[in-house]
């Protein structure tokens, strides 16, 4: 019975240096496992997921806009343009000309 008692005592005198040394080392231990674990349930996700599906490409508007230009653009001749005069034509009197004598 009194080894069983000292080796009680030793044990029971050996947890705060236990306790001291898991306190210490805790950065040391706790990084590989919880790298482990997370590797491991990475894996797992994966395996239960199945391959990634690759989801289909939705244009942008950007895009989307500028294929409307292009479809616009096709069946319209480019060489057949307003000259400048039309288009100066088109602003409207009230904000160009203004200050401008009126033409005879």
């Amino acid at each position: 019975m009194p080894e069983a008692f000292c080796i009680w005592v030793v044990c029971a005198t050996m947890w705060p240096v236990v306790w001291t040394a898991m306190r210490t080392y805790a950065p040391y231990v706790t990084f590989p496992v919880a790298f482990v674990v997370g590797a491991v349930g990475y894996h797992l996700e994966w395996f239960i997921r199945g391959p990634p599906k690759t989801p289909r490409e939705e244009k942008g508007i950007a895009e989307l806009r500028e294929d409307r230009k292009l479809e616009e653009l096709v069946g319209r001749d480019s060489t057949q343009v307003l000259s400048l005069k039309d288009k100066l034509e088109f602003t409207p009197r009230a904000v160009l000309e203004k200050n401008r004598p009126e033409k005879s």
